[in-house]
C-alpha cells in the first residue's frame, strides 16, 4: 500500500469549530488551506480510493478535542479533489480518519501538521 505525507505549513489548525469569525475570513482560510493541499498534492497520482488522516504534533500535553480540526481537515480534502488525487471525497473515493494528535517534546520537533494519504484497494 502506496502512502505519502504533506507536510503543512502550519503550528496549528488553521480552521477549527470552536473559532468565530466573520463568515469572509473563514472564507478567505478555507480556499487558502484547499490551495496548500492542491499546490502539496502534485505528484500524488490519481488514486480511486484513499485513507486521509490530520496528524497534528503539539509541544504540551494540554487536553484538546480531536474534533476542533476537522474544518481544516474537510478543507484539506477539498484540496486533494481540487487537485484531482481522487474523484470526490465522499465515503466511496476518500475515507477519513478521525485527527490525530500527538505530542512531541519541543527538543524533538516544533509543533506541525501533516496530511497523510495513504492508496486503499
Amino acid at each position: 500500500m502506496r502512502s505519502w505525507t504533506i507536510h503543512l505549513p502550519w503550528k496549528t489548525p488553521p480552521l477549527s469549530l470552536n473559532q468565530r469569525m466573520h463568515w469572509a475570513v473563514k472564507s478567505r482560510l478555507t480556499k487558502e488551506v484547499r490551495l496548500v493541499a492542491k499546490v502539496k498534492a502534485r505528484g500524488i497520482p490519481d488514486l480511486q480510493k484513499c485513507s486521509v488522516e490530520l496528524v497534528w504534533y503539539v509541544n504540551d500535553k494540554r487536553r484538546r478535542d480531536i474534533d476542533n480540526p476537522v474544518l481544516t481537515l474537510k478543507a484539506l480534502c477539498d484540496g486533494l479533489v481540487d487537485a484531482e488525487v481522487v474523484p470526490d471525497d465522499t465515503p466511496e473515493y476518500m475515507h477519513k480518519l478521525p485527527v490525530r494528535i500527538e505530542y512531541r517534546a519541543r527538543t524533538e520537533r516544533q509543533a506541525s501538521l501533516e496530511l497523510v494519504i495513504r492508496e486503499d484497494h
